[in-house]
């Protein structure tokens, strides 16, 4: 590690001891939790707290690094073979560094807590217990197995349903150019979304989600909010049914909500809008191909004054780095939805996704856009213009247009974002503002932002939950989840 690495402090790939503790737990599972993520390094010799380089006693560091070898082989399940060596900095202190790789055979956990509680996974610079979601997220991920391609047990296949996706499959294609090409019941078998046995049909995950509303949270909210804080919804709609659908619902509604510029180029009036469209199709495209089918949240598509946001549930997948990410490398956690919306034109090729949304805001003259990775959720910000050449006009389409069947749930909010007045305080809204773009934030972190005491924190939030606007899941190493309600008003 340089100097600067260690100017950085913790971060979710590296984590700092003073000297190699005496209880084992306390850095075995820092191990355990680099392994289940993108892996890190365990440096011993380093002030958490102050950053200062202490070193380990010469006398002690082949002792320190036999113990650490030892140790991790008798308590980790699976085993773990970390790399340990020695790094002595420019003053001539000598410093144990445990690398971890991203491991293969998913879920790593300490054999003395078992399985269920002793699997532990790494959120921004802390080690922390994996939910019962994220554990079976990891399971599925150890045995190289997609959740979308596993059997959907209790779901009945229809003919209509079958014909109806064959049919759609088809339409996509012809829409975006692709050669026609019949879509058949053995092409949905071989895309692994069907299993026929003794003459019946058994659905998996991925064709459900590509032909019903079966899975609760299968669904598209969508908001228009008031300035750039979020405390007050100017227009709201949840949208269901098969996963393609909601993306043109979802495109479509942020299409109506943002500006339109008209430029006159030769004789001719050319309209445009004030966000790449492409590029918008591309961020929510990517929160359904990529999002966490086991975590208990929608996806979110959310308007600004200065920006456009799309969150999607669950971090990064199987040890993608963000620094991967960013290069356009991808790793894919949905392998049957991926392939279908590739099939219908939907997305271009696997990986290219990031790069492309770069690519459109740059030639749009946008701010780059920014990607915001954590353990819970996945979210791509692209900013919009702050001021816009041309006339502007609107898009003349009403924006209480309901799409299909799902005009039900558009109107009755209250089945995802709770049955309360939605009247909030001007500091419940400052809170719900730190933990939308923090979900893992805790009370305290949120008291020093906001220069209140926790106790204050502590009964808004109580507050908030009783309004049915926030709800909590886990306790230590959980998340906040807003169910944000349609008429929220700020009152004084």
């Amino acid at each position: 590690m340089n100097l600067e690495e260690l100017r950085r402090g913790e971060t979710k790939n590296v984590e700092f001891k003073v000297e190699l503790p005496k209880k084992a737990e306390r850095y075995t599972k820092t191990l355990v939790a680099f392994a289940n993520t993108q892996g890190g390094k365990l440096v011993i010799g380093v002030d958490d707290d102050t950053h200062e380089v202490v070193g380990v006693d010469a006398d002690d560091l082949f002792e320190v690094m036999d113990s650490i070898a030892n140790v991790v082989s008798a308590s980790c399940e699976p085993q773990i073979i970390p790399d340990i060596t020695l790094q002595t900095t420019e003053d001539g202190k000598t410093l144990v560094i445990v690398t971890v790789a991203p491991g293969a055979n998913r879920p790593y956990y300490l054999k003395a807590e078992g399985r269920d509680n002793g699997t532990y996974i790494r959120v921004a610079g802390t080690t922390r217990h994996a939910s019962p979601e994220k554990i079976r997220e990891l399971i599925l991920e150890g045995a190289r197995a997609s959740w979308d391609e596993q059997p959907c047990i209790g779901f009945e296949v229809t003919d209509n349903q079958i014909e109806a996706l064959c049919a759609d499959i088809q339409a996509y294609r012809k829409k975006a150019g692709l050669p026609d090409r019949a879509v058949t019941r053995t092409q949905l078998m071989n895309w692994k979304l069907l299993k026929e046995t003794d003459g019946k049909f058994q659905a998996s995950n991925g064709f459900v989600l590509l032909t019903s509303d079966w899975f609760q949270f299968s669904k598209t909210q969508c908001a228009v909010f008031k300035g750039e804080r979020g405390s007050a919804f100017l227009d709201k709609r949840t949208y269901d049914g098969p996963v393609y659908r909601q993306i043109d619902e979802a495109v479509e509604f942020v299409l109506r909500n943002i500006r339109l510029r008209a430029e006159i180029v030769g004789l001719l009036r050319r309209e445009r809008y004030e966000l790449p469209e492409e590029a918008i199709r591309e961020m929510i495209t990517n929160a359904h191909c990529h999002r966490q089918w086991t975590a208990e949240s929608c996806i979110q598509v959310a308007i600004y004054d200065d920006r456009l946001e799309v969150t999607s549930p669950g971090g990064l997948y199987n040890g993608l780095t963000y620094e991967e990410m960013i290069q356009g490398h991808s790793r894919l956690r949905n392998r049957a939805l991926a392939n279908v919306l590739n099939q219908m034109g939907l997305i271009e090729s696997w990986g290219t996704g990031i790069l492309r949304i770069r690519q459109l805001a740059r030639e749009y003259g946008l701010p780059e856009p920014e990607f915001i990775e954590s353990d819970n959720f996945f979210r791509v910000n692209l900013r919009r213009s702050s001021e816009i050449d041309g006339d502007m006009t609107e898009k003349k389409k009403d924006s209480s247009e309901k799409f299909g069947d799902n005009s039900e749930i558009a109107k009755n909010g209250s089945e995802i974002f709770g049955d309360n007045s939605g009247k909030i305080t001007e500091l419940e809204g400052k809170i719900l503002q730190i933990i939308r773009a923090d979900p893992t934030v805790s009370a305290k972190k949120i008291a020093e932002e906001l220069f209140v005491t926790s106790r204050t924190v502590e009964k808004n939030i109580s507050t908030l939950k009783t309004k049915r606007i926030l709800t909590r899941h886990g306790t230590k190493g959980g998340y906040w989840e807003i169910l944000e309600h349609e008429s929220t008003t700020i009152v004084d």
